[in-house]
């Protein structure tokens, strides 16, 4: 992977987004996490949620060392049910973790390819047993954000390799056009996978510059949508699933999907982002309704 491509996860909002889901997933209080350095020499924690005290804030922890290095070496998750006085792990970082009396602790590492890219931690000052279903939890928060990690590289890689022509071979640019208008495509299917809210809404975003000038020639001007239908796509625009677009209307799954399918339809649109954009060309989505 090229360098430009790979994303920088200090303080990354990714690393922020999943560190809150895995709060919410398992109900422990603490959550902190941070990159891995490239060759997984180290890692930092760069991100705290629940701490008492800034003590682990910017804490380098090395591969191998304590239960976030262990969990770096081991490339699969680590616990300890009471960390000052547990075996099995250095305690090279006591000192740190001492003022915030943290005891059970789980450290996940965030693997994409064969690199370990980052560290979630989730504890509680509690000496307890991880069960079953907070370690699953916490896996599927590390898998979610395992892939859009995944995506957003891959997403990157894409747009250099397009945005590079050869100089001297001007009868590319037509191929060009077509292999742009298919990554849109890919981008916008790629988008309504994503589970993290900012990387998906980084992502539409992409594909809405990547839209091509001429787009709008295929809006009818004539085109009427409802409130709600016009209420639908104003949050599909803003990255929402038709789960969140149906707590926020207060309306069943069904109906939204059901309201989704005639916006569609109307604008002669093949997927919800396409949608989006053809209502947002024709400026139907300029001016909520009252």
């Amino acid at each position: 992977m090229t360098s430009s491509a790979r994303l920088a996860l200090a303080a990354s909002p990714l690393v922020a987004g999943a560190l809150q889901a895995l709060q919410r997933a398992t109900g422990l209080p603490v959550a902190m996490g941070g990159p891995v350095s490239a060759g997984s020499r180290s890692l930092v924690i760069d991100q705290l949620r629940g701490t008492a005290t800034r003590s682990l804030q910017h804490l380098q922890v090395a591969t191998g060392a304590g239960l976030g290095g262990k969990a770096v070496a081991l490339r699969r998750p680590s616990t300890v049910t009471d960390y000052l006085n547990a075996q099995g792990i250095t305690h090279k970082y006591d000192r740190a973790v001492a003022p915030e009396q943290l005891r059970a602790i789980v450290a996940l590492p965030v693997c994409v390819g064969d690199s370990t890219r980052a560290v979630l931690y989730a504890a509680t000052r509690d000496s307890i047993t991880f069960g079953d279903r907070v370690l699953r939890a916490a896996t599927a928060v590390v898998s979610r954000l395992e892939r859009d990690i995944e995506v957003e590289e891959e997403v990157r890689r894409r747009i250099a390799t397009q945005a590079y022509v050869p100089l001297g071979e001007p009868q590319r640019f037509s191929t060009l056009a077509g292999e742009h208008q298919e990554l849109q495509a890919e981008l916008l299917a790629i988008a309504g996978s994503m589970h993290d809210v900012e990387a998906r809404a980084r992502l539409l975003d992409v594909c809405e510059r990547l839209r091509p000038d001429d787009e709008t020639t295929s809006v009818d001007s004539d085109i009427t949508l409802t409130p709600r239908e016009l209420d639908v796509l104003r949050l599909v625009g803003a990255g929402c699933t038709n789960d969140e677009i149906s707590a926020g209307l207060g309306l069943r799954a069904n109906t939204v999907k059901s309201y989704l399918k005639h916006a569609m339809r109307k604008l002669d649109a093949s997927n919800r982002i396409q949608a989006v954009n053809r209502a947002r060309a024709a400026g139907l989505l300029d001016h909520p309704h009252h």
